[in-house]
């Protein structure tokens, strides 16, 4: 899947592109969605599978919902 069917942020999208990343892990497939629904998730993975970025990508887009609303 790539990250831009999650229908992140623009500048999100922008910062993973830039990086060289375009599609998604499984760990994240799964639980970017669950996260930007607001649903609680506990989650494994073995390291170097991108968990970190599973979790705050789907953060930092929330903020930014936050500060646009503001």
């Amino acid at each position: 899947m790539k990250f831009t069917e999650f229908n992140l942020h623009q500048s999100i999208l922008e910062a993973i592109s830039y990086m060289g990343f375009e599609n998604a892990t499984p760990i994240q497939e799964f639980s970017i969605p669950v996260i930007l629904e607001n649903r609680d998730l506990i989650a494994c993975a073995q390291t170097g599978t991108g968990k970190t970025a599973a979790f705050v990508l789907p953060v930092l887009n929330k903020l930014i919902d936050k500060r646009i609303r503001q």
